[in-house]
């Protein structure tokens, strides 16, 4: 998530996403909250915090108050099963602190823990983390967040009330409680007391199920964890305006949308070149110069119409010029509320660099939708295994790749590795390249392609490993359902399981991403509320 900015009545916080750099202020902030927690083994490791992040970026906040961590705040997603009520012990709904458990079909938000710096308490860091969590369950359509919170001071009543009666007196206001009563002023309701839940002296190991049930929910058909995917094979050819160009693109997501009901769109990769051909001849630097200038009415356009459709719309790809005047080739993915995240290519080909002086970018993004967590790569870049297995490490279930390719060798290229990307990494890979023909635009005069979804090549999925694959060279529309569940079936009990029998004692793979090692400016920092 982008920082957003939260007012209390002491004053501005902001809450974002953590980054690794992070880890060591977190981590001082947990041991200086817990103490106790750190003389029972309880306290947050390095190892564990990267996990978070790397299974669910998303699930997790900092507060930050004047470029200083104030407040943290740790998520996962669960599925309870028939019985979302049921009693649970920390370790296991979290498995043992790592989220290797999370699962991003569940329908419940699990709080694993909230702590604020003890100099701010009273600042209201929690309830703007609190409320921070509670964005993210509507966002992402959750049915509930359910917690354990500690019961932090039943140790000094525990020779005369049981634990239920403790809690029954919070509840009723006769006893204090720091976190069970902060919880309850948030909205959450007791459900139950659960036994043995955390290794705690002060709450003699016991905690309170707490759940808050989101308003806004919309029931989902738990019995059909399918994703339906249309992959545009869009004809490039002379437009007169943006306008034409703009009815030509609307044509093919509202049939996606309306006709089909499907709920990601993907156009190939420099969707947008076609506006050139509307334009006077110039040379291929000038033209995709010129073709930046189009930007602010490219997202208009697609913002428009994921809106109107309710989808996500990945947007093929569009140059866009950046502050320093470089030119990124850059993926748009419209969210059904219009807004849009841009992923730019990493690795560009020589006739990119040659033609169009593009530049490639630095950072790999991970999507959380309702159905699936998904990501992509640009053409070139499915051809880097490195950038899939980031991808797919962090959880990615779905992987776009909007192409551009003038022959049959490079879109075989293009094709084959990514059968190769589902299969090493048990995802979908979805495919779009353009065909037709742009005489008057240089570099972009000739196309090749042929849409199609690649799957996991085990007995789940389709026969060869090839869920849908259109007819090459013409302009079509290829629409699809995938099974997220079939992903997970696969990994868990395939014939191989390529994502579990990694050799990561003989390999290693370090990011150096900019999303991964940039600096935020944030100085180290977390007890309002807090859970675990």
């Amino acid at each position: 998530m982008q920082p957003k900015e939260y007012e209390t009545n002491k004053g501005t916080v902001w809450v974002r996403n953590p980054g690794i750099e992070d880890i060591p202020a977190m981590i001082k902030l947990h041991r200086l909250c817990f103490p106790q927690m750190v003389a029972a083994d309880g306290a947050w490791e390095e190892g564990e915090l990267k996990s978070h992040l790397d299974v669910f970026e998303e699930g997790q906040f900092v507060a930050v108050v004047d470029g200083k961590i104030v407040g943290v705040a740790s998520s996962l997603i669960v599925s309870m099963g028939r019985d979302p009520l049921r009693k649970h012990t920390y370790y296991g709904i979290t498995d043992d602190g790592y989220f290797y458990n999370h699962d991003p079909q569940g329908d419940t938000l699990y709080g694993a823990e909230v702590y604020v710096d003890p100099e701010c308490r009273g600042l209201g860091i929690g309830k703007v983390l609190y409320e921070a969590r509670r964005d993210l369950c509507r966002r992402l359509n959750l049915r509930r967040i359910l917690a354990g919170g500690r019961l932090s001071n039943y140790a000094s009543h525990a020779e005369r009330l049981t634990p239920e009666e403790y809690v029954w007196q919070v509840q009723e206001g006769k006893i204090g409680d720091p976190v069970l009563g902060f919880q309850i002023s948030q909205g959450f309701a007791v459900r139950g007391v659960m036994p043995n839940y955390i290794r705690d002296p002060l709450s003699k190991d016991f905690a309170s199920l707490i759940e808050w049930l989101n308003p806004d929910y919309q029931p989902q058909d738990s019995d059909d964890p399918k994703v339906r995917v249309a992959c545009v094979q869009y004809k490039m050819r002379k437009v007169a305006d943006f306008d034409e160009f703009a009815a030509q693109v609307r044509y093919f997501v509202e049939t996606a949308g309306e006709d089909y009901g499907a709920e990601f769109v993907l156009f190939p990769e420099f969707l947008s070149v076609q506006l050139l051909s509307g334009l006077p001849p110039m040379g291929s630097r000038e033209g995709i110069r010129k073709l930046s200038e189009f930007t602010a009415q490219y997202v208009d356009l697609m913002a428009t119409l994921a809106r109107e459709q309710g989808l996500y719309l990945i947007a093929g790809s569009h140059p866009v010029e950046q502050e320093d005047g470089r030119l990124h080739n850059s993926a748009m993915i419209f969210k059904p509320d219009g807004s849009h995240v841009e992923q730019p290519k990493l690795h560009i080909t020589p006739s990119e660099k040659t033609w169009w002086g593009i530049s490639g970018g630095d950072s790999l993004m991970v999507i959380q939708t309702p159905k699936a967590r998904i990501g992509v790569l640009i053409c070139y870049d499915v051809e880097f295994p490195e950038a899939a297995r980031y991808l797919a490490d962090r959880g990615v279930e779905i992987l776009f790749v909007p192409y551009c390719t003038d022959n049959r060798q490079g879109y075989l290229r293009v094709s084959t590795c990514a059968a190769a990307r589902a299969i090493e990494n048990q995802i979908y890979v979805a495919t779009a390249g353009v065909v037709g023909n742009l005489p008057d635009v240089p570099a972009m005069d000739i196309h090749y392609g042929r849409a199609a979804v690649f799957t996991p090549s085990d007995f789940e999925f389709s026969r060869d490993g090839i869920q849908g694959q259109a007819d090459p060279n013409v302009e079509t529309m290829l629409v699809t359902d995938l099974d997220i569940s079939d992903l997970y079936r696969s990994r868990e009990s395939g014939a191989v399981t390529p994502m579990s029998d990694r050799r990561k004692d003989l390999f290693e793979f370090r990011p150096k991403l900019s999303n991964e090692i940039i600096a935020r400016g944030v100085e180290e920092g977390t007890i309002e509320g807090e859970e675990g």
